[in-house]
């Protein structure tokens, strides 16, 4: 109602507070005008020169209603966003899942909604909550192949896949994950050593938790898909922590000791194969060498007896130089005349020969009799001539076959 009502004018004169019956037939008039609605019949018209048109009535009630209705209808519009669907249901009985978007649904207390996330990465813990000190031994505490107990703290986080069977399927689904995870993690060490889920078998066991995990779920039709199965911590329990360190320095300290002596092998096992592998190619060499001058001096032996046969003399005497050759060689010689009683005569053949560039050893003292070592040494003398040595030899010979 506005200031410039006629209405309002008529009672602005009076001092007493406007008419709330006139009001609202005012009011309900100009609802009827809008909406091309007759009025009753005997009321005046718009311009108040007579009665209106006739038509269906609309009092205040009905228009109440129409607002209600029209309220409750529009209350059945509802948006979905990305990354979510919409779970309409009918008196409680699941209709279709909506897709992200503007939707309408029959509203209250017909049809219902419910907005699910699927974006959202949900997370459950077991054996812990919040951080790894605050331990649920409960869950934590397991029994593994070698009749072992460690503790386990891991996380699983999932995502839905299927909204009606997350809705409708089960009852408190995130539950029904943690007691899974548990259930699945419990088999999964079962079957596995301690140490192996200690040390080198994490990653192992959380991926065989997972596939578990997955299969269970499906099996219950949950609408759960689990992405990873992440451990937090992997322990034996706090009151056995002690002798298990204890046991840990002791496999440690075996493992050292072991390397050690593997390391000691492997330095002495091929130095002793390679020692053997040479000593047996040296005796190789001196069993071929032993043979080859068997078999030389054997051959030897055959010619020089074919010549000893043809030419003994000859061959004796080429026998006994060379003999002679062989057994000078190698040592110093000194030559004294003893028959003659000159105890002056001094021969030191190897001085002689080094003299002369000829090949020998080095000057040995050499026994000699007292009447030659009491004279002083003289100066080296003069070589003999070649025929008079060839002589002396070999009256030494002959001196030796007479006797």
């Amino acid at each position: 109602m506005s200031l410039n009502d006629p209405q309002w004018g008529k009672r602005g004169n009076n001092s007493g507070p406007p008419d709330l019956d006139e009001i609202w037939r005012s009011f309900t008039r100009r609802v009827r005008e809008l909406f091309g609605i007759k009025g009753p019949q005997g009321e005046p018209g718009p311009d108040g020169s007579g009665p209106g048109r006739t038509g269906l009535p609309l009092s205040g009630a009905g228009i109440l209603v129409a607002l209600i209705v029209l309220v409750w209808a529009a209350s059945g519009f509802y948006i979905v966003d990305e990354g979510r669907r919409g779970v309409v249901t009918k008196f409680g009985k699941y209709t279709e899942t909506t897709q992200p978007g503007a939707r309408w649904h029959l509203p209250f207390p017909i049809e219902a909604v419910e907005v699910v996330d699927f974006s959202t990465s949900r997370r459950v813990e077991v054996g812990y909550r919040g951080n790894a000190k605050n331990k649920r031994d409960n869950e934590a505490l397991m029994l593994t192949d070698d009749e072992n107990i460690i503790e386990i703290q891991f996380a699983v986080q999932y995502n839905l896949k299927s909204a009606e069977a997350y809705l409708f399927q089960v009852r408190k689904p995130d539950q029904i994950v943690q007691y899974v995870a548990q259930t699945a993690m419990g088999e999964v060490v079962g079957k596995a050593k301690m140490d192996f889920g200690l040390y080198e078998g994490g990653e192992q066991i959380a991926e065989s938790a997972r596939k578990l995990m997955q299969d269970m779920l499906d099996r219950y039709n949950t609408g759960i898909e689990v992405q990873k199965v992440a451990l937090q911590s992997v322990q034996p329990p706090d009151k056995v922590q002690a002798a298990f360190d204890d046991a840990v320095k002791a496999g440690q300290d075996r493992d050292r000791f072991r390397n050690e002596g593997q390391s000691y092998a492997n330095d002495v096992v091929p130095r002793a194969r390679g020692n053997a592998s040479r000593l047996l190619e040296e005796a190789n060499g001196y069993l071929a060498a032993v043979v080859q001058k068997a078999e030389g001096d054997a051959s030897r032996f055959r010619q020089i007896l074919v010549e000893y046969s043809k030419a003994p003399g000859v061959t004796r005497e080429r026998l006994y130089l060379d003999a002679m050759q062989t057994i000078l060689s190698s040592s110093s010689k000194v030559l004294v005349d003893q028959k003659a009683g000159n105890s002056l005569l001094y021969l030191p053949l190897d001085k002689l020969m080094q003299q002369s560039g000829a090949p020998g050893s080095a000057a040995t003292e050499v026994t000699v009799p007292r009447s030659a070592t009491t004279a002083a040494t003289p100066e080296p003398a003069a070589a003999p001539d070649a025929g008079r040595s060839r002589d002396a030899l070999r009256n030494r010979e002959r001196e030796g076959d007479a006797r």
